[in-house]
């Protein structure tokens, strides 16, 4: 006996003896319904999944925030030592730099020295204006500018090396530490230099050894295997390293110190160096440069167990 609903389906009323037919023909239908609904749900999830992926990284590299504060004193206001991450780069970095600005980061780009067009364009980096009235038409001038674009090949290559050792510097400030020995601190740098340059023989590479003085020691210390000098909190280090494309070196230096007694110290030397960056130029004297330099460095003072020393150039 059948119901009032197995007699009405679809408003049309049916017999008895084609309710078995019918529930079979309408179980077949709604059987293929479903699948069709779940098929079609199915290529929403995969379109929905690919739009998330295209949204959230659509060069291919996953970036990131900068969360890991220096802990060196006076360095830079804000400096974080991954702060690499905002371009694609890995925590600790592990890409070439020229891939991280490639447009399909998928494609790895091989550097060329010929042929500064299969590069992608590096950060531009702080612009100086040229000193002295004299130069002042190296920049109203269309023919000079026209000239100086002609040199693209060569900024290529020093914004290429200069962010691939603006990153090795960052993350070095990640683990310069006291404990640290200076050979291990040196290997773990030149590593890293190494690979973000993508070191190929005499045409990319680490500029020179690199350099970690510590207090009287000016410059150029290096150690050697088996130097078992480890860095101590009251130490105050110059550490100094180079990257190199095509010969060209890109070179930095900065003091790391942990004891805040000598922040007076680290200031002179920072603020020693802002001055002879503005000051260099076109036509400028080296010993303009250098007075500068002296000028400001020496005009500042520390006191050391309440002892005041003037700051002095050698």
């Amino acid at each position: 006996m059948t119901t009032e609903d197995d007699q009405h389906i679809n408003g049309q009323e049916k017999n008895h003896d084609d309710d078995d037919d019918d529930d079979d023909d309408d179980e077949e239908g709604a059987a293929a319904e479903d699948g069709a609904a779940e098929v079609k749900k199915k290529k929403k999830k995969k379109k929905k999944k690919k739009k998330k992926s295209s949204a959230t990284n659509n060069s291919g590299l996953t970036k990131g925030t900068p969360s890991n504060k220096a802990q060196g004193r006076l360095l830079t206001e804000g400096s974080f030592t991954d702060y690499y991450v905002i371009h694609g780069q890995t925590e600790p970095p592990t890409i070439p730099v020229v891939n991280l600005f490639s447009a399909d980061p998928d494609e790895p780009t091989q550097p060329s020295n010929n042929d500064a067009s299969t590069l992608p364009p590096f950060p531009t980096g702080e612009i100086q204006e040229h000193p002295l009235e004299s130069n002042a038409h190296r920049i109203s001038s269309e023919e000079l500018r026209a000239t100086e674009r002609l040199q693209q090949n060569l900024y290529s290559k020093l914004r290429h090396a200069s962010e691939v050792h603006r990153q090795v510097r960052h993350y070095a400030q990640s683990f310069i530490q006291p404990g640290i020995k200076l050979v291990d601190m040196c290997e773990r740098l030149e590593e890293c230099n190494r690979a973000l340059v993508q070191e190929h023989g005499l045409e990319r590479g680490i500029g020179f050894p690199t350099g970690c003085s510590l207090n009287h020691v000016a410059a150029h210390y290096t150690p050697n295997v088996g130097d078992d000098t480890v860095l101590q909190y009251d130490d105050v280090m110059k550490v100094d390293f180079g990257t190199q494309i095509d010969g060209r070196i890109i070179d930095c230096a900065w003091t790391v110190s942990f004891n805040p007694r000598y922040d007076a110290l680290l200031e002179a030397v920072k603020e020693g160096t802002e001055a002879g960056i503005k000051a260099a130029g076109i036509d400028v004297r080296l010993c303009d440069v250098g007075e500068s330099v002296q000028e400001v460095m020496e005009s500042y003072e520390v006191e050391l167990d309440g002892k005041v020393f003037p700051v002095k150039v050698r």
